[in-house]
């Protein structure tokens, strides 16, 4: 039988703010074990939560960047569960009545909705050193401030999910709201997952995943559940509504607990918390600051800057990348020449090393100055890839290399005749060879003659001189 496969996310974003949800801990990551806590975020009696203004700033232009409607009247509640990383036995959510809603993202050619934007708080961390009988609990994330990003179910594939998530981040790393760093935890998802006969339009049992620290992990999880799920139903056998954890070393789903309903939460309004009217002004406010977002961006670049959909599509895809393109352009107008340095050699050190592209030793400045280098005929185009490497690693311009290795490109024509003439000398055979027809020869010929003026010379040059001599 085949079947139709149905994918919501639940995406959850830990906000950029210096302090948590509800409290004035800090939020800085990597700080000692429960060095961040206070009366609050722990809930302790008495202690009484107020709301940080930054993260519900925040909130907003996440809400609207998405197309998000916003609630004139929101509130607070209290999802109410035992677990050891939330020492006050509930979460401050929303339930009923959330910040946003009907919203949506475009990939490709589908509209993916989104039902809820809905602010939260984090619950603190569990850790189970290996071998040991005990676990430890760290709650210096307790309270920090959550987006939940919830679509409804329009996604039909894992790669459509994946695509999904690609965008989304890409929007939130535009707003600068988050670092969305997945190996810090502030950017999780989970997946829920069903299958159903095609034409059904009923959905299936649907299945809760968990615990995948990358859109890679989401893709593969979804895929194996989607097949596990087929698997199921062709031999006659029962989903059940549960969640399950994605375990990255096998490869494989289990299970880990028969998934809670909503009423199994016992919501009820945070009495701490009054509900209030979201000003108008204040929303408008946040909309006109709102920043050129990729889809927009990368139209620009295209329509502008004359680039193809797919180079505007990857200069606009993480805006630190976008951002250091048009940094180059201001100081360097070609923008195919640009792009195909940034898209190529560049981003190619920067996936090697895994690393941010501002993080790589090579500036906006110093590459421009090694493309004009390259215009004004100082040096060849494989001498800038070797240029450029070392300017990576050791962290000197271009053009101090070029002068303190005496890379200059030779386009002296006497020069080059010199060593034409010196390599046809010595290559006999090939000499015949092109003259006998055999025109790849010519090629053999040239290579020879940049290893003779050991790579400066150039090329251009030392191809018309040979066709010259050899009398073509």
């Amino acid at each position: 039988m085949s079947y139709e496969t149905v994918i919501g996310l639940e995406v959850h974003l830990q906000l950029a703010t210096k302090t948590k949800a509800f409290c004035g801990c800090s939020t800085k990551f990597g700080a000692r074990a429960n060095s961040q806590v206070c009366p609050v975020c722990l809930g302790f009696p008495g202690s009484l939560p107020v709301l940080n203004e930054e993260a519900f700033r925040f909130a907003i232009k996440v809400a609207l960047a998405l197309n998000c409607k916003i609630q004139s009247l929101i509130k607070f509640d209290r999802k109410n569960y035992y677990y050891p990383d939330l020492p006050k036995n509930f979460q401050i959510s929303q339930y009923d009545m959330p910040l946003s809603y009907d919203g949506f993202i475009d990939i490709a050619a589908k509209k993916i909705r989104i039902k809820r934007v809905h602010m939260e708080e984090d619950a603190g961390k569990l850790m189970h050193p290996e071998g040991e009988s005990y676990s430890l609990v760290d709650y210096n994330r307790g309270g920090m401030p959550l987006l939940e990003i919830v679509t409804e179910p329009d996604l039909n594939s894992p790669q459509e999910a994946y695509d999904y998530l690609t965008k989304l981040k890409s929007i939130l790393e535009y707003l600068r709201v988050s670092d969305c760093d997945m190996e810090k935890g502030s950017l999780r998802c989970d997946a829920n997952i069903s299958i159903r006969p095609q034409g059904e339009t009923k959905l299936g049992t649907k299945v809760e995943l968990k615990n995948m620290n990358s859109f890679r992990g989401v893709r593969s999880a979804l895929e194996y559940e989607e097949k596990r799920q087929a698997s199921v139903l062709d031999e006659k056998g029962k989903l059940i509504q549960e969640t399950r954890l994605w375990d990255t070393g096998r490869c494989v789903t289990a299970s880990m607990r028969v998934k809670e309903e909503a009423e199994d939460y016992r919501y009820f309004p945070e009495p701490d918390l009054v509900p209030f009217v979201v000003d108008r002004n204040q929303i408008e406010e946040v909309r006109s600051a709102l920043p050129e977002l990729p889809e927009a961006r990368s139209l620009r670049f295209k329509e502008k800057l004359g680039l193809s959909d797919y180079d505007a599509g990857v200069l606009t895809g993480q805006v630190d990348v976008a951002d250091y393109f048009e940094e180059c352009l201001k100081l360097y107008p070609n923008a195919k020449v640009a792009a195909n340095w940034i898209m190529g050699d560049v981003m190619a050190a920067v996936n090697t090393r895994n690393i941010n592209i501002r993080e790589l030793a090579l500036t906006p400045i110093a590459l421009v100055g090694l493309l004009k280098m390259i215009d004004s005929g100082a040096i060849n185009g494989k001498m800038a890839k070797d240029v450029l490497i070392e300017a990576i690693e050791t962290k000197a311009s271009p053009d101090e290399i070029v002068r303190k290795k005496g890379l200059s490109q030779i386009s002296d024509s006497s020069q080059i005749e010199e060593a034409v003439k010196k390599v046809l000398q010595k290559e006999i055979k090939s000499v015949d060879d092109y003259k006998a027809g055999k025109k790849a020869a010519l090629g053999f010929l040239v290579g020879q003659v940049m290893k003779e003026t050991k790579g400066k010379a150039n090329p251009a040059m030392v191809n018309a001189t040979l066709k010259k001599i050899l009398g073509e």
